[in-house]
Formats: structure tokens, sequence, C-alpha cells
């Protein structure tokens, strides 16, 4: 069988499968790597080295230093001071946690923030018993709108920023608009969707306000022991444009530090781990690598691209797009490096030859900047469109609760498709 239709079969039928949710998402992921390598489409070799274990690294450092951190009760302190100052009603604890997330996410990154948020959310709404998922899908996607905001917020947008030479500045001057523009609208999109669904008993609310967030508080040595240690990591984080030193080791080494500082039982820490997501990872990193390895990454993207026959904003739009749907499906960051040379070594240089009137740093904005936007706003349209999402499915099945790819999807693509649309009529006044 032609290899091609092979890999493209075998990527249906994984999709098909963590859609229906007929086996686990992580066995059907697994399962798609597995015939990816087995039936000889990408050698064993590159399967090894498609694992990126950047972001698997980066999540173990962080689930293990979130672990140690909610035992010494901070995370509930936090969620009672949260639900305290919205007077526990449901909407406005919504529109408050993803505003704070959209922030952590553009400082920081947005698997970094669900991570610590996460819990503080399924700790919240347990405490009002209503339901989590709500909650969980909106923060994931402020996640992923804060994200595409900064130069550090999303892998794409670091990838794009060291190809292009484009500052921190630049991304948070020219992306940070229409982030702004997009969140708002996604928040009055939840208030109306969620919004008259979500009731909170009035004993509840008065029960949660005469709540004492200090009493949550059960090792305050622990909590400051952990909050220093999360301080120097977010510090790695954020200077990692000057130490050249992965997010991955910041995060963790961080956790090693910290289990050797407290003293912890490292079988008993490992145990918390949630290796299910993390091998669910793996599973999409192998099978994503066989799409690029037949090329059809490079043959859409190239087909799409002819089609526009050189003009700028034709070609601006249709990257835009084409970058949304295609990261919905597959992960961001090898379709984001596919197309980074071909904007850098191909369209960039034909468009200004062509349109010599055009300011050469116009072009550029114009063709980065949808990049960037499509590839990272891209992620809310599936529930395997970006990692923030699969580790909000984690944290919620750890809880008990369930966030299916059909549920997700079902608000996630309409809030993608509204960011796509915004996105291009800020696009074409700005550059176009």
């Amino acid at each position: 069988m032609n290899t091609f239709i092979l890999g493209i079969g075998i990527f249906m039928f994984t999709y098909y499968l963590i859609i229906t949710e007929k086996i686990p998402h992580t066995l059907s992921a697994l399962l798609g790597g597995i015939l990816m390598v087995t039936l000889k489409i990408l050698p064993s070799e590159k399967a090894f080295r498609a694992i990126d274990l950047n972001v698997i690294f980066l999540l173990i450092g962080m689930m293990i230093i979130v672990q140690i951190t909610s035992e010494s009760g901070l995370f509930q302190w936090v969620a009672i001071k949260i639900v305290k100052t919205v007077k526990g009603k449901p909407f406005p604890l919504m529109f408050l946690l993803m505003v704070i997330t959209a922030l952590f996410s553009a400082l920081l990154d947005n698997v970094t923030t669900i991570l610590l948020l996460g819990p503080v959310t399924i700790l919240i709404t347990e405490e009002l018993k209503i339901d989590s998922i709500p909650f969980l899908i909106a923060e994931v996607i402020a996640s992923n709108i804060g994200g595409a905001a900064t130069l550090i917020g999303d892998p794409p947008n670091i990838l794009i920023g060291s190809a292009s030479k484009l500052s921190f500045n630049e991304f948070a001057l020219n992306l940070s608009p229409i982030i702004v523009i997009i969140l708002i609208v996604t928040i009055i999109n939840f208030r109306f969707i969620f919004g008259s669904k979500m009731k909170v008993a009035r004993d509840l609310r008065a029960k949660v306000m005469d709540m004492d967030a200090n009493r949550a508080l059960r090792d305050k040595k622990l909590m400051i022991t952990s909050l220093t240690v999360l301080f120097f990591v977010f510090i790695g984080f954020l200077t990692h444009s000057i130490t050249h030193i992965e997010p991955s080791f910041v995060s963790f080494g961080g956790a090693v530090i910290l289990m050797i500082i407290t003293k912890k039982d490292v079988e008993e820490i490992f145990k918390t781990i949630e290796w299910k997501t993390l091998f669910f990872f793996i599973g999409l990193f192998i099978m994503v690598e066989g799409i690029v390895e037949i090329g059809a990454i490079d043959i859409m993207a190239n087909h799409a691209l002819n089609l526009t026959g050189g003009d700028l904003a034709k070609t601006s739009i249709l990257i835009l797009w084409m970058s949304a749907i295609i990261s919905s499906v597959v992960d961001n960051i090898p379709y984001t490096a596919t197309l980074i040379p071909m904007i850098k070594t191909g369209l960039i240089p034909s468009i200004s030859l062509a349109h010599p009137e055009i300011p050469l740093q116009i072009i550029k904005y114009a063709l980065w900047w949808p990049l960037s936007l499509g590839a990272c706003l891209g992620g809310n349209g599936t529930l395997i469109g970006a990692s923030a999402n699969v580790v909000a499915a984690g944290i919620a099945s750890k809880s008990g609760k369930n966030l299916s790819f059909m549920t997700f999807t079902k608000y996630g693509f309409l809030i993608m498709i509204e960011s796509m649309i915004l996105s291009t009529i800020y696009l074409w006044i700005r550059f176009l």
C-alpha cells in the first residue's frame, strides 16, 4: 500500500478512536504511534527523536512541584480567597479565573498555568457544588488565548521569534490588542453559554463566605519553601532568552530541589504524576511525526500557498486560517516548524521582490503574525489541539471528572472560529 495513504489512514483511524473514546485516549494515541513505526511509516530512530522531551520534563517537573505545594494547603487557601472575592457567584468566578489564567499564560506558558490553576478550580467548584467542566474549558481556552499574546506564552511563538528575530516587545505590541479583544468576546460567549445554567444555593454561598482561608493552610513552612522554589522556577522561565536554559530543565530541576529540601518520599511523589497524560503526548508526538514524515503537512501548505499567487493579503489570511485548522488536529509545534522556512526563505523574499512598494517590515508582520495567531489560537479547536487542553483533561480525570473530546470541541471550535474572524479583521486593518 502507498506509504502516504497508509499514514493518513493510521492518523484518521487514531483520530476516530480519540473522538469516539472507544478506548482510553492515551491508548489510542500510543496505538497510532506504534502503527506508524511497525508499518514502516516512520523509522524508530525518528520516532524516538519526535518525542519532545522538553514538554515531557516540563510537565513532570511542574506536576511534582504542584503536588508538593498542594500538600501545604496553599491551593485551598487561594480557592477560598477567590470564592470570597466574588461572593460565591458562579459567573463572576468564571470571569476572574479566565482573566487570571490569560495573564499567567502570557507571562509564563499555558501548560504551567493550567497545572497551577486547574487544581484550584476543582477545589472551588466542588466547594460550591457546581460542575467543574465548564470552568476548566473556560480556563484552558483563556490560557491558549493569553499564551498567544507574547513571545514566551506559547511554543509556536518561541519558534517564530527565534527564526524571525522579532522581539518580545514586537510580539506584545502587535498581538496583545487583538488578544484582549478575543478574550473579551470569549468571556461574553461564556456568559451567554453558561451564565444562566450555573446556580449556587444561597446557603452554600453563605457557608463559603464564613470560611477562614488561614485555617486551610496545613503547613506554612512547606508553603513558604514551595513558593520560594516556584518563584525561582518562574524567574528561570522568564529569563530563558538570556540564560538559554530550557524551561524543562528549570522545571525539573526545581522539582528535584524541592523534593530534596522537603525530604519527600520519592516513590510516593512519583505515584502522583499524571503518567497517562505524559504517555498520551508520547503517542501523539510519534503519530504526528509520521504525518510530517510522509510530507502531508508540506503538501497541504504548498498547495494552499500556491493558490494565493503571491498576493500579500490573500497569503496572510490563508496562513491564518490554514494554521488554525491544521493546529486544531495536529500538534502546532511541528506545523509551525514546517511553515517557518517556507515563510522566511520563500514567501517574504518573493513577495518583497514582486511588491517593492510595500515596506519589508509590513510584509514580515503580515506573514509572521497570522502564523502565530493561527497556530496558537487554533489549539482551542479540539481537545488535542494544544498541550494545555490535554493537561486539563488529565486534571479533570484525576478528580473523577470527564472532560471528553466532544464536550471540549463543542465549545472550543466555536471560539476558534470567532477568534479567526476577529484576527482576520485585525490583520486586514493593521497590515493589509
